[in-house]
């Protein structure tokens, strides 16, 4: 009785705090019933705006590749459309009393596509895999850094214990990297790090061709009979499958849609929204990202952002809603934390807290000594400019975030006299640069269900991503105590003195924008949609065409 009270009160705690609360606005709406009822077959062809780095859901960090995993991988749990946790290949689970163990119970008669049996022994191979030194470090140092023991009840039961209570455990389960890899996958493919054609999942598409820099190809899987309580149909997919062609400029994107070439897009910024809603034949549907706003982090560990007075000025000399609207127009959801306004943990007691005082962003410049200035404008200290560098890596660009930081870069120089120096680099020399620590700007924004574990992974002294460099003994303490809170008020004011601490006191980071993920279509095409709480499109598994 009480194990099951305890699995009430978490699973409140999760609905109410670990998801997100925004809504789904659409434009240039289709005419009703454009797409008639749900009808098996045909082929689609569905335009995004970036390439994976990998195909395997255990290495899964990019929110665009997601719609991408669950249509060959699927999870234990999921969320539906309140934002509550749901079964998907579990039945169910279950909390000890002290909240230090789960123990599931798993789907019977389901297979991976490769004819293994899933099962619980399938299960304990993941999380082997998962802890396995090299394999996937920020997800075994971060996600699962709670987790003791997995073991084997019997076929259909698994039991997780913990070394502390973790109400961001069941929030794993229901994550990409979570996601369940066949264990014959996990054995023997090529490289099981990039993943590909030859690493099978459950799900209702089997990965059948895969082209790098052009497309990448996934048949209907014929077996698939186990979909999540949040789909709208239950056995096969309805299409017989689906190629996502890799097309980077918007323009393209957009103009491969209005030809006919494609019949779905994702990524269409604000120039190109006309093109979509003044068309009949076309609608666009936009929704708010979870987790973590998109934000400069400041590298902390050396100068000149290592002195606060320098990363307050930095905040202050952008005019951020001035930046937003030229280059999104009036599109971009303002931030001012380091969690998304869509999040229920979001502090709001921020908003219109700082940013954008010119005059003040000069004086704390001039107090930290950054007095004078070279004959381009630049400040200068002791012979040297005041330069910081921002390293993008290509993969993980989006939403033109390349024209926002050369409009940031604008903003700082003429407000402030300060060098934003901006490199677009591809993924390996940008992780050169933040492994030998050469630069001073980090740009980021994850779409993770909770915002939490985004935090966990942004801030924390531990965190697999955490470039601003902080090892900060209090910022950790709110982080681990908001992980083992499953009261909801309780968890909701740890994480506004966290944000409380992180942007208003230590300005750590300038927040900018709440990603949002944009999908145009077709008329023709039904069963569009976003992934629940996660606010980013959802996989193919809906889908189908019209009459």
């Amino acid at each position: 009785m009480l194990a099951h009270r305890l699995r009430i009160l978490t699973a409140v705690a999760l609905t109410t705090l670990l998801t997100a609360t925004s809504g789904c606005a659409t434009s240039g709406p289709p005419a009703a019933g454009a797409a008639g009822q749900p009808r098996a077959g045909g082929t689609l062809t569905w335009a995004v705006e970036t390439e994976p780095i990998t195909l395997n859901p255990h290495q899964y960090a990019q929110a665009k590749a997601r719609l991408l995993v669950w249509n060959t991988f699927e999870s234990l749990l999921t969320y539906d459309p309140q934002g509550k946790l749901v079964p998907w290949l579990a039945t169910g689970w279950q909390a000890a009393p002290d909240g230090r163990s789960y123990t599931l119970t798993l789907r019977d008669k389901v297979t991976f596509s490769d004819g293994t049996p899933f099962d619980a022994t399938a299960v304990k191979a993941n999380f082997d895999k998962l802890r396995e030194p090299g394999y996937a470090p920020t997800v075994a140092a971060v996600q699962l850094r709670n987790l003791d023991t997995v073991r084997v009840l019997d076929p259909r039961t698994v039991q997780l214990t913990l070394t502390r209570p973790d109400v961001l455990i069941l929030d794993f389960l229901a994550s990409p990297q979570g996601a369940q890899v066949s264990p014959k996958s996990l054995r023997g493919a090529k490289n099981l790090k990039a993943g590909g054609v030859d690493v099978a999942g459950t799900g209702p598409f089997v990965l059948d061709r895969y082209v790098p820099g052009q497309e990448l190809h996934y048949k209907r899987n014929p077996a698939y009979d186990w979909a999540p309580p949040t789909a709208t149909h239950t056995g096969p997919a309805h299409l017989d499958g689906i190629t996502y062609r890799f097309l980077k400029e918007s323009a393209v994107r957009v103009g491969a849609l209005t030809s006919g070439q494609v019949q779905l897009v994702e990524g269409v910024p604000a120039t190109d929204q006309p093109l979509v809603t003044g068309n009949p034949k076309l609608r666009l549907s936009r929704q708010l990202n979870s987790g973590s706003a998109y934000s400069y982090y400041f590298n902390t560990s050396h100068a000149p952002f290592d002195d606060l007075r320098v990363r307050q000025a930095f905040r202050e000399a952008v005019d951020v809603d001035t930046v937003l609207k030229s280059v999104y127009r009036d599109t971009a959801t303002r931030a001012w934390s380091v969690i998304s306004p869509s999040s229920p943990l979001y502090d709001k007691r921020l908003e219109g807290g700082y940013g954008g005082d010119v005059g003040k962003a000069n004086a704390l410049l001039d107090q930290a000594g950054w007095s004078q200035r070279d004959p381009d404008g630049y400040r200068v200290r002791d012979g040297k400019r005041l330069t910081v560098r921002l390293v993008q890596a290509a993969p993980y660009v989006r939403d033109r975030r390349d024209v926002l930081a050369q409009a940031v870069q604008a903003a700082v120089k003429q407000s402030a006299g300060i060098d934003l120096a901006i490199s677009l680099v591809d993924q390996g020399t940008a992780q050169k640069a933040f492994d030998t620590n050469q630069y001073e700007v980090f740009d980021n924004s994850r779409a993770d269900t909770d915002a939490g574990a985004a935090l966990n992974l942004l801030l924390h002294s531990t965190g697999g991503i955490n470039r601003t460099r902080v090892d900060d003994p209090g910022i950790d303490r709110l982080l681990d105590t908001g992980q083992a809170t499953a009261d909801p008020a309780r968890r909701t004011s740890i994480y506004a003195d966290l944000q409380q601490r992180v942007v208003a006191d230590e300005a750590l980071l300038l927040p900018l924008y709440a990603p949002a993920d944009q999908i145009a279509a077709s008329t023709s095409v039904g069963g569009v949609r976003f992934e629940p709480t996660a606010g980013v499109p959802a996989s193919a598994y809906d889908l189908w065409i019209g009459n």
